[in-house]
């Protein structure tokens, strides 16, 4: 077996995310938990004590990383909002090569691939939602109109929705794909193959060489 010498992730990123990881899962359970019948005053306050927990927790991570390291920020943003033809060839070629054709018509990706973008892109839009809309549920619920409330509750139960399902798509990827499997180890050491970072991150993988 190849051995994973190529660094991918920080210490400190690998523990930012699974931080995330565990509040976003808190606020899945507690956020679906809240709207079933039956949950008394007592167990409601205490769902809602838990789903705020995990929202704190969830805001967080980023939170500290954008005040420590700015320059970490930065580049996220970069590589969330800036695409390129090569993002547009991957729209095209994906299909057939996650769903079991080659990987000839894949385009040559940089250290955040295309599908890692738009996760990106999902939890950094989803989360400015989550944002506004929980924080208006937290402070100002009983000075909001019925019909406000609705609609703050509506919004956030979309973009709930919307990000629940690239959840799924992304722990599919790093869980079961066999393609993608390695993602997931590198997200507990921190480290990917030679063969895995020139197979999936070509652009990358030919900077770090270079500069070695």
């Amino acid at each position: 077996m190849e051995k994973r010498t190529i660094e991918r992730y920080s210490k400190r990123i690998i523990l930012f995310h699974w931080v995330h990881v565990i509040a976003f899962v808190l606020l899945i359970i507690s956020g679906a938990v809240m709207f079933l019948p039956g949950i008394g005053p007592s167990g409601g306050y205490f769902i809602g004590t838990v789903h705020r927990i995990a929202a704190v927790a969830f805001i967080a991570p980023p939170a500290i990383y954008a005040i420590y390291e700015p320059s970490s920020l930065l580049r996220f943003c970069r590589e969330t909002f800036i695409w390129n033809k090569d993002d547009i060839k991957w729209f095209r070629a994906a299909p057939a090569y996650y769903f079991g054709g080659g990987k000839e018509g894949m385009p040559p990706q940089d250290k955040i691939n295309t599908g890692q973008k738009m996760w990106q892109l999902v939890i950094f839009g989803t989360g400015i939602v989550f944002l506004i809309t929980g924080a208006v549920m937290w402070f100002y619920k009983p000075s909001l109109a019925l019909a406000i409330y609705q609609w703050i509750l509506f919004t956030h139960g979309i973009a709930f929705i919307i990000v629940f399902v690239m959840f799924l798509v992304h722990l599919y990827m790093g869980l079961f794909h066999p393609m993608t499997r390695d993602s997931l180890r590198s997200m507990l050491d921190g480290k990917v193959s030679p063969s895995y970072a020139k197979s999936h991150y070509r652009k990358w993988y030919d900077r770090i060489m270079d500069d070695q």
